[in-house]
């Protein structure tokens, strides 16, 4: 009987140039399931490119990313990848329900449901509520709901705690923590110091 491969996230001699200076070379590390790597550093650093690379919203100047042992174009990858990045991308002109279901619309239910994801952050009883009328700090936790209806393995998270209180910050530590225990993994930047209670933190400082 053939075994699943276990999920892992490689990336191997990565390199990033932007406007003819380099932002990193040679970058290497492995991502496993209930693993977090943060990524550190000032601003201009690199670390959003970082981010855009592994989503392939751009090419690495050098270096390999694979998934499952294959490269990352050449396996589930994409299906098993969520980005949230530092706007919130949703639609303003749409209410809290109509955003989640275009969002479910992309992708594959994930465990939990809408109006229990909408419980999870915070925003139960807010579906017909359009989203220009939220706070900056709904907005994202709105944007972050996305990731509990959808199945995926992968959270890319570009400052996932921008606009939020710190019982926001808290309640996303929470839904991370959680997502981890459950197999999942996550990238992410962060300004903010993440207390993620049983979960293996990598760190990684761009400078």
């Amino acid at each position: 009987m053939e075994t699943k491969p276990t999920h892992k996230l490689e990336v191997t001699g990565l390199s990033c140039i932007r406007d003819d200076r380099i932002l990193f070379e040679g970058l290497a590390f492995e991502l496993f399931p209930g693993q977090v790597l943060l990524l550190e550093g000032k601003n201009g650093s690199g670390k959003t490119s970082l981010l855009r690379i592994l989503c392939s919203f751009r090419e690495p100047d050098a270096g390999d990313i694979s998934w499952c042992g294959e490269s990352i174009n050449d396996s589930q990858y994409f299906a098993d990848m969520a980005y949230v990045g530092h706007l919130d991308g949703v639609k303003k002109e749409l209410t809290v329900l109509e955003n989640l279901k275009v969002s479910l619309a992309l992708g594959r239910p994930g465990q939990y449901s809408i109006p229990q994801a909408l419980t999870k952050v915070h925003l139960a009883n807010y579906e017909d509520v359009l989203v220009q009328a939220l706070s900056a700090g709904q907005k994202r936790r709105l944007s972050l709901a996305r990731l509990l209806i959808t199945q995926n393995i992968v959270w890319i998270l570009d400052e996932p705690f921008t606009s939020l209180d710190k019982h926001g910050i808290a309640l996303i530590e929470t839904l991370m923590s959680e997502h981890c225990a459950n197999g999942g993994m996550i990238v992410l930047t962060s300004h903010h110091e993440i207390e993620l209670h049983g979960v293996q933190v990598q760190r990684i400082y761009l400078s």
